[in-house]
């Protein structure tokens, strides 16, 4: 009797009362996303609601168009975040992360695998590609003006944010809390869920 590869089904826990997923990384793939409350709107939410499952489909659409990049140069771990991941109608982007190497990084290899991929040449964090967009309050990188998504690379540096406490936090636990310092949970897009 052959093993059959069973596709794990992974449901997202409802929002907290803050609006926000329960701290924790919930892994998901491309096509459970599509599916999760993040795209269609919590089970129950209150009359009135404006919900906006086109945009954030297209949100998606961008994010994990960026994802298929990052899997196509050898980089597993990507994380999403911003409001994308939380409760609110409609998200202003999606903010994310992932993992790499700070040599290939640094050496710009990385980058420039990444730019001949993309058709838009969009793979740069230089604050001096930042350009002011109308309605927004701060400049913004090529990726955000494309596909309205940042994607950040981590080797494990500090992020400039700070805790209610005044201390800089490393870049994967700014990911892990809201502004307001309430924490929060976060996507790791995986390709397929391991059988168990």
């Amino acid at each position: 009797m052959s093993a059959r590869r069973k596709k794990a089904v992974r449901k997202l826990p409802a929002f907290t009362t803050e609006g926000v997923l329960p701290p924790g990384d919930y892994e998901l793939t491309p096509d459970e996303l599509r599916s999760s409350m993040l795209v269609h709107g919590p089970s129950r939410m209150k009359a009135g609601r404006t919900w906006d499952t086109a945009w954030r489909t297209q949100l998606l659409e961008n994010a994990l168009t960026l994802t298929q990049q990052l899997w196509q140069v050898g980089i597993e771990d990507v994380y999403l975040d911003g409001s994308f991941v939380e409760d609110k109608d409609h998200p202003n982007d999606i903010d994310g992360y992932f993992d790499c190497d700070l040599l290939e990084l640094a050496s710009g290899k990385l980058q420039q695998k990444l730019n001949e991929i993309d058709p838009h040449q969009i793979w740069d964090w230089d604050p001096k590609s930042r350009v002011r967009v109308a309605g927004f309050s701060k400049p913004q990188l090529p990726m955000w003006r494309t596909y309205r998504v940042e994607l950040f690379p981590h080797v494990g540096q500090l992020s400039g944010v700070r805790d209610k406490f005044g201390n800089e936090l490393e870049f994967p636990a700014a990911f892990r809390l809201r502004r307001d310092g309430v924490p929060k949970g976060i996507i790791k897009i995986v390709q397929e869920h391991d059988s168990k």
